[in-house]
């Protein structure tokens, strides 16, 4: 019927129109057999919004011998390859949907009086410090919302050591050249010049910036100095940049890599983050960098891996059919770490596998609790990973959530681990003794 009136009635637009590239699909990239990176430590800190159903997370048992629990079930393969910590927090933190901004600085973002918002370095970029000097990019800051955001909601889990927080990328075109498309000479020349213009831009800032500190009151000096320190701190970025644009970035075959993934669709979701992961991995596998940040999904927001308004459910209220679905979200989610993880451990690299090598560090910042309470005690945490560099695994650290040692602890051991000589950061006690 439709060919024969085709002459004065237009099909609409389906689906099965459009060319195949612009819809994602299930990935088929396929890991290295072997690195081309050196034995190294690497670190990647991977976040999940709005809490777990913390009753099908938590294994009933704990020590070695431990039974994985509901949710954890999905990484029944890699069982011996991480560890479950729970009953831990953030003592300083107040819980809500503040905990990406939190989660990697264990700040007080009320400490300063009169003051609504004030953050701190977090542990990503005390590691970029003293190792991001050895690589093309000392970190990458990743997203499913690129940007910053706002305060209390933040598009990154990086912030640096006036607090400042760093834009994420959330594109996995634009992360993948940003990465590993070569500049050509036209390009370079560009690139040159873009760095002269944000040198000549910064110098002018703080001129005038400095000319007005003069004027203004205390508070506002303080205000001013932290603008100031953050300034310096780009200009040392532009220069480490600039330092590379002779170095030939690493040839990658982008096949099988769904590059057009949009992390706000419900169809391409678990896609996107697929390939996201696959990006870090590849920006492993080429020692591009060894730290990576990456927010899965924004608090109070962000879509579960089907789809699902995450969000809403972490307001479940103790509804069976809401812990229910808040525990697919979970399993989805892991469903992905797990499939990172393969690609690391399939990968040889020295003595050992890239898994080997690598920590991960995966969770949330806020617990829904037994009754949607956003508690910043007991967040679902886990460690993968980092075998060679001492980290032990296979076993359910539990702790007493009303009297624990801080999370701090445990992301200190991990920057013990990359190379970091410290024994202090933001409120930790010590190292995680029961890691290592």
């Amino acid at each position: 019927m439709l060919r024969g009136i085709g002459a004065c009635l237009a099909l609409p637009l389906l689906d099965a129109m459009l060319p195949r590239t612009l819809h994602a699909a299930p990935s088929t990239y396929k890991p290295v057999s072997k690195s081309g990176a050196k034995p190294t430590p690497r670190a990647i800190f991977c976040y999940v919004s709005n809490g777990v159903n913390i009753l099908e997370w938590v294994p009933g048992t704990a020590g070695k011998n431990y039974t994985l629990s509901p949710t954890l079930e999905t990484l029944t393969e890699h069982r011996d390859s991480f560890s479950v910590l729970s009953g831990l927090g953030h003592p300083q933190c107040t819980g809500g949907h503040s905990g990406g901004d939190t989660w990697l600085t264990g700040a007080n973002l009320r400490s300063v009086p009169g003051k609504d918002y004030t953050n701190s370095i977090s542990i990503d970029q005390a590691i970029a410090e003293v190792v991001g000097d050895k690589t093309r990019f000392p970190s990458l800051e990743l997203s499913d919302m690129s940007g910053t955001g706002a305060a209390l909601h933040s598009h990154t889990l990086s912030f640096d050591r006036n607090g400042t927080p760093l834009p994420a990328e959330n594109s996995p075109q634009r992360l993948f050249e940003r990465l590993f498309v070569p500049e050509d000479s036209t390009s370079r020349e560009a690139t040159l010049r873009r760095y002269a213009e944000k040198r000549s831009i910064l110098d002018d800032v703080l001129g005038e910036a400095k000319a007005l500190e003069k004027k203004l009151g205390r508070a506002d000096q303080v205000k001013m100095a932290e603008y100031l320190a953050s300034v310096r701190e780009t200009e040392i970025r532009v220069r480490k940049q600039e330092a590379w644009i002779d170095v030939p970035k690493p040839i990658i075959d982008a096949t099988g890599l769904q590059l057009n993934s949009k992390p706000g669709d419900g169809h391409d979701r678990p896609m996107w983050l697929d390939v996201m992961l696959e990006i870090s991995y590849l920006a492993f596998v080429t020692d591009t960098t060894r730290v990576i940040s990456f927010e899965w999904a924004r608090e109070a927001g962000g879509l579960g891996v089907g789809g699902e308004n995450h969000h809403e459910l972490s307001h479940h209220g103790g509804d069976a059919g809401m812990l229910s679905k808040l525990a697919t979200v979970d399993r989805g989610y892991l469903t992905r770490l797990n499939r990172f993880m393969s690609f690391l451990k399939s990968t040889q690299e020295g003595e050992g596998s890239m898994l080997d090598h690598t920590m991960i560090v995966y969770g949330s910042g806020m617990n829904s609790g037994p009754k949607g309470e956003h508690s910043p005690k007991n967040l679902p945490l886990l460690v993968a990973g980092g075998s060679a560099w001492g980290l032990t695994h296979g076993q359910h650290i539990a702790h007493d959530p009303q009297k624990h040692p801080p999370l701090s602890n445990v992301l200190l051991t991990v920057a013990q681990k990359m190379g970091v000589q410290t024994a202090r950061f933001s409120d930790s006690s010590g190292s995680f003794s029961e890691l290592v």
